[in-house]
């Protein structure tokens, strides 16, 4: 019998993402309903301007997000 070993490297990251065009209750709904779609380690925490996002690199790449968030309509300015 071969004995492996499997090594996990988490690679988990948060980041605040700035975001345009946010104006109401709604856009805040907007924007939390695009990322719950997400593979996001735990619900994101959106406020009017900006997300706040806890994910998993090796699973999810910070383009992805950027894109969810713009797919709802939102611009997120390059920093």
């Amino acid at each position: 019998m071969v004995n492996a070993i499997i090594r996990w490297e988490i690679t988990m990251k948060e980041e605040t993402i700035r975001i345009d065009g946010m104006s109401c209750g709604g856009c805040v709904n907007s924007v939390k309903k695009a990322l719950e779609h997400l593979p996001l380690e735990r619900a994101p925490d959106v406020e009017i301007g900006s997300a706040r996002v806890e994910y998993d690199e090796a699973e999810l790449s910070h383009d992805q997000i950027i894109a969810a968030i713009e797919d709802a309509g939102f611009d997120v300015p390059v920093k």
